[in-house]
């Protein structure tokens, strides 16, 4: 049995990591490197192995960084079966979707850019074409359920728990029989926060003999979430005083929806008042927000009640969904007393860099971060003090507050990591990916019964 790595290796995105077993090659999770520009090289480059060779595909979940390169592999030749649970599999037909229309849009963008410096050389191609990204989900296959064996093949077994990191995701256990030889093998995915108010918190098998683990958060905890949900009220009250809009760069799945709901609550409870303008400027976050809802037994035991019961825990007065773009373009005109969400949560693309161009210059206005800043993004500059950055060719200063509350954070921090390790018996060896190498290194030093590895970009082990 063989273990090699492919991506998030020393680096915090782009998950994929190949298991070769039992005669077959299974992939599990093929995401794209996120955050700067210069990572589009790299998001082309090889996988560092044959995508005609791979039999199956097994995504922990729906975020870009671990599905987002499906599209890819499939035009390089892979034609095997994808298995996910089902809110993972509807997740990722929406992530997927909308990258490649994304990447359509600034492949268009480039090519007038250069029309319009009179350039004669070729603009720089997508890195996959609409039809990749619609062929490649015709492969989705099988469903996993949560705590329920499914032969992914003769010799091999994946058990998917419940990750607690967004609807859908699952830590997935491959147990593998050659011969006389049995072996287990658990993928991580990303390991959910607790005490979250929508999802449930992340569950683990009893036992593995190897580890392949996240390390997102490895250097540091999170805060308590109730102390972010009062800072995030105390700043929206603060900028409507000042007559302000507060920006929320928002990552649309289960980010946005548990900002709604912490809105819902807080009007519910007097906290805010319900004349305040809520803008969900994301059509993949709007689109998420109803297929939360069809999975109710996935939420906790509250949001669930109040979905049977006919209540919308995600609703809020005066909420406007804006789909259309014209829609999203006419939020310029509201110059104080709204919140504005939307995509993307790193401020590397999408509507959200409109909002920042108009509003990061005014004093009165907010910028609130509620998730993981990437190396390189926008996001992590404008969090690190920068006091301006570009977009759109343009040198846009910043002099609205800024606001970062990591409690709303997907990822289990430190303590939760440490725990959920503990938690598995027999770990033989661990293998720590999914960070920066700070965070692999402090996590590391503090995993006990267990050896450890921070494997390098396509690395390979004999198991």
């Amino acid at each position: 049995m063989r273990l090699s790595f492919h991506g998030a290796d020393r680096e915090v995105t782009g998950s994929c990591h190949l298991l070769e077993a039992a005669g077959k090659r299974v992939l599990v999770d093929c995401g794209l490197l996120q955050g700067s520009r210069e990572l589009d090289a790299e998001n082309a480059a090889p996988f560092g192995f044959d995508p005609k060779a791979i039999d199956f595909l097994l995504l922990t979940h729906a975020h870009l960084d671990h599905c987002g390169r499906l599209p890819l592999l499939y035009r390089q030749g892979f034609r095997g079966e994808v298995i996910a649970t089902a809110a993972t599999q509807e997740l990722a037909r929406l992530v997927i979707m909308d990258a490649a229309h994304l990447q359509d849009e600034e492949a268009q963008r480039r090519a007038r850019a250069s029309e319009r410096r009179g350039e004669q050389r070729q603009s720089q191609p997508p890195l996959y074409r609409l039809v990749d990204a619609v062929n490649s989900l015709e492969l989705f296959g099988r469903v996993a359920e949560y705590g329920k064996p499914l032969t992914v093949a003769p010799g091999i077994v994946a058990t998917c728990f419940d990750a607690g990191h967004i609807l859908g995701s699952a830590s997935i256990l491959v147990a593998v029989e050659e011969g006389t030889d049995r072996k287990t093998v658990l993928f991580s995915g990303d390991i959910g926060n607790r005490g979250r108010p929508l999802l449930s918190p992340p569950s683990t098998p009893a036992q593995a003999d190897f580890v392949v683990m996240e390390s997102t958060y490895g250097d540091r905890p999170h805060r308590n979430i109730e102390r972010s949900v009062i800072e995030l009220l105390d700043a929206v009250t603060a900028t409507f005083t000042r007559g302000g809009n507060v920006i929320i760069p928002t990552f649309a799945l289960e980010r946005a929806q548990e900002i709604l709901y912490v809105f819902h609550r807080a009007v519910t409870e007097s906290r805010l008042p319900p004349s305040m303008k809520v803008f969900l400027d994301s059509p993949m976050a709007i689109s998420a927000v109803d297929i939360f809802e069809r999975y109710p037994k996935s939420l906790q035991p509250p949001i669930a009640a109040m979905i049977a019961r006919g209540e919308d825990p995600f609703g809020v007065p005066n909420l406007r969904c804006t789909r259309d773009r014209t829609d999203s373009m006419a939020i310029n005109d509201v110059s104080g007393g709204a919140v504005i969400m939307a995509g993307s949560g790193m401020c590397t693309g999408g509507r959200v860099r409109h909002h920042l161009r108009l509003n990061l210059p005014r004093p009165e206005a907010s910028v609130i971060f509620v998730g993981y800043a990437g190396m390189g993004t926008p996001a992590r500059a404008i969090i690190d003090g920068a006091r301006s950055i570009h977009l759109f060719g343009e040198k846009i200063p910043v002099r609205a507050s800024i606001h970062t509350l990591n409690g709303f954070s997907a990822h289990a921090g430190q303590p939760e990591l440490i725990a959920w390790h503990d938690g598995i018996q027999g770990k033989r060896r661990t293998f720590i990916v999914h960070g920066e190498e700070r965070a692999m290194t402090a996590l590391a030093t503090l995993l006990r019964d267990t050896s450890v590895e921070i494997p390098q970009l396509h690395s390979a082990y004999e198991l």
